[in-house]
């Protein structure tokens, strides 16, 4: 087996890289952009005088990046070519998210709110697999930035377990419409102070802790009913992760969201994707970490010795090198059977390396990120390095993303029997 990165994906790096140097570097160092990125960045991106959401200037940045890299043919990479994509893979996702993450901060790729030139578009996919005609003509908007849709599974009593979620649909008629009257609550449903809709997930049917019955709904955000009670304060700002109540809130029969009772393979979808690529991504910032961290060593000679000199530097960055060199092997061994596989097969074989991948690469990088603070010594824990920001960030993946808690679950339910084939 050969494990070197084919010839077209080294080229088209290269291709990305010489893309960063002629249009996006020159962008971010324009009118004073680059503060959304030095010690400046959490300032410059926080509208605190609007309840800590992130400022139009800020917002307004990514979408001009992002329609440059769309002119370019990259943003659409990870999506069918029906839509303007190339089709591209997993690995070949995996291995460019490491990439862009391994070269810092940058208006190329911003961790905090999954920017990126080549897009992350988990919600193109679930329109373009469960969508209806009207829905999937929603996917071109959807890029563009007409569209904006969140993701509303998770609620304030229940994190981890979506199954036991309480917001309920329930099938009526008003004005002579059939459709669905819903109440409940979602929490982190992020991007909602921008979103045209929301994709909410309710229990139409079943008993609390069923997979079955639960079914999607692609809610109007402006819709009447639909409040945001609260914006909830992160370690990074600024904040879009909102705490929405829906009272009330009726929709058509138009807006059900694929089949009646089995919404959760939409979320299946949209996390699996998703997670692979921010495992990718947490890698890269890693690995960024780890190199910072061992050039300052050899640079920094304090008393007049190099600190790499020092085996106490020495080994704890040759352990987080060793683990993060092991984990881009599971990371791209996992991607590459990801593609050649079904999601249902996904789901009922690979889930739990995907959560392998996702939860460690958190944890690393959080490590790698600490650990550079250290070795930077005072200056590492000033906002004039990017690890305090790295290292938020990523704890925040811990916990919130995907959170290590559920993705541990998921592993032992393949290791101890009660997941995989056959046990959905």
């Amino acid at each position: 087996m050969d494990f070197n990165l084919p010839a077209d994906l080294t080229a088209y790096l290269d291709e990305l890289d010489r893309f960063i140097a002629r249009e996006i570097k020159p962008l971010e160092e324009a009118d004073d952009n680059i503060r959304f990125f030095d010690h400046r960045r959490e300032w410059a991106r926080t509208d605190f005088e609007k309840g800590g959401l992130p400022r139009h200037e800020w917002e307004a940045l990514l979408r001009k990046a992002k329609n440059l890299a769309d002119a370019a043919g990259h943003l659409r990479f990870a999506i069918p070519k029906r839509y303007g994509g190339k089709d591209g893979s997993n690995l070949w996702m995996a291995v460019i998210r490491e990439h862009f993450a391994s070269k810092g901060l940058g208006l190329h790729n911003d961790l905090q709110n999954e920017h990126s030139i080549v897009g992350n578009l988990p919600l193109v996919t679930m329109l373009d697999r469960y969508g209806t005609d009207e829905q999937k003509a929603m996917i071109e908007g959807s890029i563009t930035g007409k569209y904006r849709i969140t993701f509303g599974l998770t609620e304030p009593d229940h994190g981890s377990d979506a199954t036991h979620m309480e917001t309920r649909a329930v099938q009526a008629t008003r004005d002579n419409v059939k459709g669905w009257i819903i109440n409940g609550q979602k929490m982190w449903t992020t991007g909602m102070h921008v979103a045209t809709h929301c994709a909410l997930f309710a229990r139409t049917s079943g008993n609390d802790g069923d997979a079955r019955g639960i079914t999607c709904l692609l809610v109007p955000a402006k819709s009447e009913g639909v409040k945001v009670e609260e914006y909830m304060w992160t370690f990074n700002m600024p904040t879009d992760h909102p705490r929405v109540s829906f009272t009330n809130v009726f929709v058509p029969e138009d807006a059900l969201f694929g089949e009646i009772g089995r919404g959760l393979s939409l979320a299946q979808c949209f996390v699996h994707e998703n997670r692979i690529r921010q495992a990718a991504s947490s890698l890269g910032a890693a690995v960024y970490c780890i190199n910072e961290s061992v050039k300052y060593a050899r640079e920094r000679k304090p008393f007049g010795k190099a600190l790499a000199e020092n085996q106490a530097i020495q080994w704890p960055l040759v352990e987080l090198a060793t683990q993060a060199e092991m984990l881009r092997l599971l990371i791209r061994k996992t991607a590459w059977e990801m593609d050649q596989l079904t999601q249902a097969q996904v789901e009922n074989t690979l889930s739990d390396r995907v959560s392998m991948c996702n939860y460690w690469a958190n944890r690393l990088c959080c490590e790698a990120a600490d650990r550079a603070m250290q070795v930077h010594g005072g200056m590492g824990y000033s906002r004039h390095k990017p690890f305090e920001h790295i290292y938020r960030h990523h704890r925040r993946y811990r916990i919130t993303e995907g959170s290590e808690e559920i993705q541990k679950r998921k592993v032992a339910g393949f290791l101890f029997g009660y997941m995989g084939a056959g046990k959905h």
